[in-house]
């Protein structure tokens, strides 16, 4: 196979009919595993082809070719649902539409209207028509388009314009305005939710169509409740994240609340895309908002999530912020629709998670764990049971977090630097920034039984007002070794103060405790 692929990128049209007729059966595999359609397959496989044809040079190691393949055919596979696949909705949702839904006549007249401008989009030139195709017909962005033909974006744009021109001479000005206006607004009525300021930018660089929205919290940290667009709890969440994260109260509140006023209007958009990863920190983001679009039901807004926990290439895969904006471009358009049942799952998850009683998270994992696999909810498993594994241990009273830093002092790990790098990497499941991570680093230290030293840093020390802290000395006590070893216990010990969700740790005994040896929840175990 490698053979072929390298003579393909050369240009040898034999080698790549080769190269195609070779994996061609694993692709149609994949394809129908996803589309459950001979015909939608065949079309995915056809599609994945031609662009594989038209991409195969930049393919820098042959040797990387099969997964390379993979991932278009199951883009090419997305695509087809997008285009070809109606979401199917419950009869009562069905029948409480059908008052404003279009007539018989009407459909036939915007059928008519649009064979008359796949006929006048026929006849354009290749130079107009391949971009008019492409763009308004299968739903490619401007940037993948000039990746194709090698056509700079600017240059397409100019056609795009001129096709235009071309078909208000052709077609009826009614035939126009209701037909192809509409699909020149395509995508310009959308809103894209997405998770980091990084992200957003890269996406309003033209990589999609419509607004771009930055939802800024840290679900993952501090106290959580069921409605926290109420002021009380607002306030309560903002002094705890202030004195933890050093998020000042005003401004915390501030941008809440301009954010949960954008969020109630939500529903002017045609389509809302939320693009999220993997790990805790998206995954309690995506909870909180599905919860909140429960309360305010998206009607004819189409609600669309892409959800992913890898990236060909990227490892360890930490979240989309890793990508440049070609590599996030190639994600455009692979979104998939989601409906009432995520919406009521990750309301569940949201309800589950605010609870002072974690056993309501832990039994609803174990009651909904196939149900979240077969969702668009699939990640929400492992995130959320990685967060009731932050809970003090039943062995020494660590959380995951705590265990995981200091076996990487032990290890070898000698900064803030290497520690906040191997933990992160270690625990990518929760998603954890440095602001959120040295918060737990903090409480290591502090006390009248530390657990580590860090050179410079005196109890409660502000870590960002120490001078070149990150490359500063850790060490581990006698006493952070001994409760590590599971000779100790750190709650009886140095005791704690921590949010999980919407539980309260605090103190030298505590209700509930995490069994890493079993991963369960259980009630609290004494006898240290």
């Amino acid at each position: 196979m490698r053979q072929w692929v390298e003579k393909a990128r050369q240009g040898d049209a034999e080698a790549f009919a080769q190269l195609m007729v070779h994996c061609r059966g694993m692709a149609y595999a994949v394809a129908y595993d996803m589309l459950k359609d001979v015909h939608l397959a065949e079309d995915a496989v056809q599609e994945a082809c031609l662009e594989t044809f038209l991409n195969l040079h930049k393919l820098r190691d042959p040797a990387a070719f099969p997964g390379w393949f993979k991932t278009i055919v199951v883009r090419q596979g997305q695509r087809v649902l997008r285009r070809k696949l109606q979401p199917t909705i419950p009869l009562d949702e069905t029948l409480q539409g059908l008052q404003n839904a279009p007539g018989a006549a009407e459909v036939a007249e915007r059928y008519a209207e649009e064979q008359v401008l796949q006929n006048s989009v026929a006849a354009l030139s290749a130079k107009l028509r391949v971009p008019v195709q492409l763009f308004y017909f299968y739903g490619y962005s401007l940037q993948e388009i000039s990746a194709y033909l090698g056509t700079p974006v600017q240059t397409l744009k100019k056609r795009l314009h001129d096709a235009r021109q071309k078909l208000k001479g052709t077609l009826p000005v009614a035939d126009l305005a209701s037909v192809f206006n509409h699909l020149y607004e395509r995508g310009a009525n959308m809103l894209h939710i997405v998770n980091g300021d990084t992200v957003g930018n890269m996406l309003k660089q033209g990589i999609v169509q419509g607004d771009v929205w930055v939802w800024r919290e840290i679900y993952s940290s501090g106290p959580i409740f069921e409605d926290l667009s109420r002021p009380e709890e607002r306030a309560k969440r903002s002094l705890v994240l202030e004195a933890t994260l050093g998020i000042p109260a005003n401004e915390y509140i501030a941008g809440c609340e301009e954010q949960e006023r954008k969020l109630r209007d939500y529903t002017r958009y045609d389509e809302v895309v939320l693009w999220f990863e993997h790990d805790l920190f998206d995954q309690s983001m995506l909870a909180y908002l599905l919860h909140t679009f429960k309360r305010n039901m998206p009607g004819r807004t189409k609600l669309s999530l892409l959800c992913i926990g890898e990236f060909p290439g990227i490892e360890p895969f930490h979240g989309l912020g890793q990508l440049t904006p070609a590599q996030l471009g190639t994600l455009s358009g692979t979104w998939r629709t989601i409906g009432k049942r995520e919406i009521e799952l990750g309301s569940e998850l949201w309800q589950a998670y605010a609870s002072s009683d974690p056993a309501q998270m832990a039994d609803l994992l174990e009651l909904k764990k196939s149900e979240l696999a077969t969702s668009g909810l699939p990640f929400a498993y492992e995130a959320f049971m990685a967060h009731l594994s932050r809970l003090p241990s039943v062995e020494n009273g660590l959380g995951i977090v705590e265990q995981t830093t200091l076996e990487a002092v032990e290890a070898g790990a000698h900064t803030p630097l290497e520690l906040f790098r191997q933990v992160t990497d270690a625990l990518h499941v929760l998603g954890m920034g440095d602001i959120e991570y040295f918060k737990y680093v903090r409480a290591l230290t502090a006390g009248n039984h530390p657990m580590m030293y860090i050179d410079g840093a005196v109890d409660d020390t502000d870590f960002r007002q120490i001078p070149e802290f990150l490359s500063r000395q850790v060490t581990m006590t006698e006493l952070g070794k001994q409760i590590k070893n599971g000779r100790a216990d750190r709650v009886l010990m140095q005791g704690i103060d921590e949010w999980y969700g919407g539980l309260h740790m605090q103190g030298h005994d505590v209700p509930w405790r995490w069994e890493r040896s079993t991963g369960r929840l259980v009630r609290n175990k004494t006898g240290f």
